[in-house]
């Protein structure tokens, strides 16, 4: 796999992701929604030991409909968003696709949280599209 680099839009904090994504996706959620400044936000969900992050983020935690903590790592000087963290899974991560470098080095495959898109930029049909979170897939033995 070829690595993935992005940055904030100042420059002070720098990462690469060496891990193979598990899943990209879009989400309309209104927590994504507002700490993005539009309609949704794709995330590129790696493992957390996958990305190393050069520079310092500040994290504001907030809970989510599941009552998870969500922390949103973003730059301290500029504001970029550039990843997230969810209490129930430490070992994940979720890094913005709009901090990347090359933007097109991924393509998402899912959207949720469908049920709150706004009329103005509305779900692609061509990929799977779920109203809500939907279920973690059972851990294969």
């Amino acid at each position: 796999m070829t690595s993935i680099k992005g940055s904030c839009l100042c420059g002070s904090v720098e990462f690469e992701i060496s891990a193979e994504p598990k899943f990209v996706g879009n989400c309309y959620c209104e927590d994504c929604r507002k700490s993005s400044g539009t309609g949704h936000c794709t995330n590129i969900i790696v493992q957390a030991d996958g990305v190393s992050v050069t520079g310092d983020l500040k994290f504001f935690d907030q809970p989510a409909d599941s009552g998870n903590v969500i922390s949103r790592g973003f730059c301290p000087d500029c504001g970029s968003a550039i990843m997230t963290r969810n209490s129930v899974r430490p070992h994940m991560v979720g890094v913005r696709a709009s901090s990347l470098d090359d933007p097109d080095q991924i393509t998402p495959g899912v959207n949720v949280y469908t049920c709150r898109a706004p009329s103005w930029d509305q779900p692609d049909e061509s990929i799977a599209s779920f109203d809500k979170m939907p279920p973690p897939a059972p851990a294969s033995s």
